[in-house]
């Protein structure tokens, strides 16, 4: 039996998880690590972290399993999409990354959209300027620490500095690529004619491989540290999404899923390229090759309930460790006490901005409401419904596009709870199902790892090999009219306040 390893770089933690060629996990290690906000708006992460991390999880999950270290054939690694890191010519980190949820470079999109032109900018790039997309953050360097990006030598994706530390080797894979903002989406490549025009050296920028292709091996100081075998092979791996895709099979036209992690999406696979005029929803280079996908984004799904449970939920967390259950399990019991409306109480997930369907950098997260007969079960079921509309909004922008999903997945931290699987299924109107396998991005990876290993020929035909799926959960008729009322107030709440988002940033 041979074996692939998936890792998961995310952006509370990175999970490590080693497969059969049967897509059967073996075992899995999780390592956390901080997030830094020096100001509101900012997020940064320390590369070193990530790569620590994934030295941890590796070596754990190998160790754990018991599996012979030569029987692990490849590994592919799924990433925190558009993070900068910026090494110098020795390979040494500069800075902390500005990574996906970052909203400083506001002006620096109009730079772009001026140097360029917002259309021809979504002609190349297929999507808009945006805060979240790493050239802004690059751009952002260039204009406020010079000293910084003069010594930079390379730029890397998150997942991709990882990727150095195993390998020595710098390259990216076009679905991580796609969201850099400086790949020729139609084309898979970088675009030479956007460099050119923001003055960007293309020598900074990696090798682009497409997903499953080998980029490289284990490193003799990597296996060392990890306990691989140097002769590991090293795939091109995935963005989270795209990754999550694969880990859920939504590999071939008419399928989508829907993912609750950090950041949430509604992502849907196609054949043939499809760009948005507008910009409200991404289209990016997929893990499968010659193919794309679609995908409307949420910046604070998961990211919501978290920042609810820290926040105010002390006693939910100290339950669950005397009680050696998840707390989100707790916090899921507690919200489906309050009914569907949460006793008309609504809450906008913008705690960082948001993408589709609004673009909108200054936007900022709400309750709306709030009195005092609301319990604290009502603001939890509150975010969980806010985060779900949210979604809607996405599914909403690809309906409009003429993408009709006939099948949809859920998967994430969100998508195991039962009760936002059953939100989900009755807000969108359709059934939701998952994998019976829940690693998602760890699994999708794993999967390119063995199509690049030679276990497969491609990529569905692995897909179809190692993953297989739960029964639906269907619509509840009576609960679709009533979310359905909810749901229009909860569109108003953004227009309504797109002022005041503004004035409140200008303070």
């Amino acid at each position: 039996m041979k074996y692939v390893l998936g890792i998961d770089l995310g952006t509370s933690g990175t999970k490590t998880v080693l497969f059969d060629q049967e897509g059967k996990a073996q075992a899995s290690c999780t390592v956390e690590y901080p997030m830094y906000q020096p100001h509101n708006g900012w997020a940064e992460q320390d590369p070193m972290d990530w790569y620590n991390a994934s030295v941890t999880t590796i070596r754990t999950v190998l160790e754990k399993s018991g599996v012979d270290k030569k029987d692990v054939v490849a590994l592919g690694i799924s990433g925190q999409m558009h993070g900068l890191v910026m090494l110098d010519e020795k390979g040494q980190v500069l800075r902390r990354s500005i990574i996906w949820c970052d909203q400083r470079t506001a002006k620096e999109c109009d730079e772009i959209h001026a140097k360029v032109g917002k259309a021809r900018l979504i002609e190349i790039t297929a999507n808009p300027a945006l805060t979240g997309f790493t050239l802004s953050k690059l751009l952002w360097v260039r204009n406020n620490e010079p000293e910084n990006y003069k010594k930079c030598a390379h730029i890397l994706l998150p997942k991709d500095f990882v990727r150095y530390m195993l390998t020595g080797d710098f390259a990216t894979e076009v679905s991580d690529a796609s969201g850099m903002q400086m790949l020729d989406v139609p084309n898979r490549c970088w675009s030479k004619e956007l460099l050119k025009t923001l003055d960007i050296d293309e020598s900074l920028l990696a090798k682009v491989y497409e997903s499953p292709e080998v980029t490289g091996h284990i490193s003799d100081e990597a296996a060392k540290l990890t306990g691989l075998s140097p002769e590991t092979l090293v795939v091109g791996g995935a963005g989270d999404n795209a990754a999550a895709a694969v880990g859920t099979g939504v590999v071939e036209d008419g399928k989508a899923f829907t993912t609750i992690g950090t950041s949430g999406v509604v992502f849907a696979h196609t054949d043939k390229l499809a760009i948005d005029p507008k910009g409200r929803v991404h289209t990016f280079c997929c893990a499968v090759p010659g193919a794309w996908h679609v995908m409307g984004v949420t910046q604070g799904a998961g990211l919501s309930l978290k920042w609810f449970r820290d926040t105010f939920c002390g006693p939910e967390k100290d339950a669950a460790v005397q009680l050696g259950v998840d707390p989100y399990d707790l916090l899921n019991k507690e919200a489906a006490l309050s009914p569907i409306g949460s006793n008309k109480l609504l809450y906008a997930p913008y705690l960082m901005g948001e993408r589709t369907p609004h673009l909108d950098a200054d936007c900022r997260g709400m309750f709306f409401g709030l009195s005092a007969m609301h319990t604290r079960r009502d603001l939890l079921r509150a975010v969980m419904e806010g985060v779900t509309f949210s979604l809607a909004d996405c599914l909403g922008v690809l309906h409009e596009m003429g993408v009709e999903p006939a099948e949809m997945l859920a998967c994430g931290g969100g998508g195991r709870s039962p009760l936002w699987r059953q939100m989900l299924a009755d807000v969108f109107g359709c059934p939701v199902a998952t994998t019976v396998n829940t690693e998602g991005p760890a699994l999708g990876v794993a999967i390119l790892a063995g199509v690049g290993a030679g276990l497969y020929k491609s990529v569905p035909e692995a897909c179809r090999a190692m993953i297989r799926q739960n029964p639906a959960q269907q619509p509840i008729a009576e609960n679709v009219p009533v979310y359905a009322k909810f749901y229009e107030v909860y569109k108003g709440l953004y227009p309504a306040n797109r002022e005041m988002f503004k004035a409140l940033a200008a303070l």
